[in-house]
């Protein structure tokens, strides 16, 4: 905490008075600056509040709710929210949400494996229809129809495949909250291009590694002491 304050007055965190000589000294230029410090009283509890620091980039975000659970959920709640904040700042690119980018690289790869001819279609194809578990879980948590929401979501992206239509129909996603597909992108419903990436490449390392898995050993359940052998 005295570190965070010294960061936000602009001030530095004096950890002793004396010299090199023994004697107490203190130099003011340790000392940080604010408008208005006061002491106000939040809850049940007394809280120190310092306005119009020397930099603003210090902001503390006060939390209240009824119990400890609650607050616990808001806390979980804000640092994700914040988290994906700082993603988006990290990649300086963000993507449209609501299984927009799912849909449109399922039926992407949908075309691809139809030009080959060779066995590997079938993977191709099997990854494709995988990557629609996003958008139909994202349906299903909603109570939204997930049948009528992803055909409508798979039709939208195969015309903006095709060129057919409107060219914004590349950033169709779901709208959960009116059940229906809208262009996210507009919403404002987008995600961290870079997490979006990463979620896509650890799944398929993860799926590559238990397909490499050709043999499984399977230790017998140890007897119990009153079975007779």
């Amino acid at each position: 905490d005295l570190t965070r304050l010294a960061r936000a007055t602009g001030g530095r965190v004096v950890v002793t008075l004396a010299d090199m000589e023994g004697n107490e000294t203190f130099d003011a230029e340790c000392l940080g600056r604010a408008d208005l410090v006061q002491e106000e009283r939040i809850g049940d509890g007394e809280m120190l509040y310092i306005r119009g620091s020397a930099f603003s980039k210090a902001t503390t975000i006060v939390l209240r709710g009824a119990n400890e659970f609650h607050l616990d959920e808001l806390d979980r709640a804000l640092h994700d929210v914040l988290m994906v904040i700082k993603r988006v700042l990290e990649s300086a690119a963000v993507v449209a949400g609501g299984g927009a980018v799912e849909a449109a690289l399922s039926i992407y790869l949908e075309k691809k494996a139809e030009s080959l001819n060779t066995r590997e279609h079938l993977a191709v194809r099997e990854f494709a229809q995988a990557l629609l578990v996003i958008p139909r879980t994202l349906s299903v948590n909603a109570a939204q129809d997930a049948i009528e929401l992803v055909a409508k979501l798979r039709a939208n992206h195969h015309a903006s495949l095709l060129d057919i239509g409107d060219a914004k129909l590349k950033f169709t996603g779901l709208n959960l909250v009116d059940g229906c597909v809208c262009d996210n992108l507009q919403c404002g419903v987008v995600e961290p291009a870079i997490s979006k990436i990463k979620c896509l490449r650890f799944a398929t390392e993860a799926a590559i590694t238990i397909l490499r898995i050709d043999d499984m050993i399977k230790l017998n359940a140890r007897p119990s002491p009153e079975t007779p052998r």
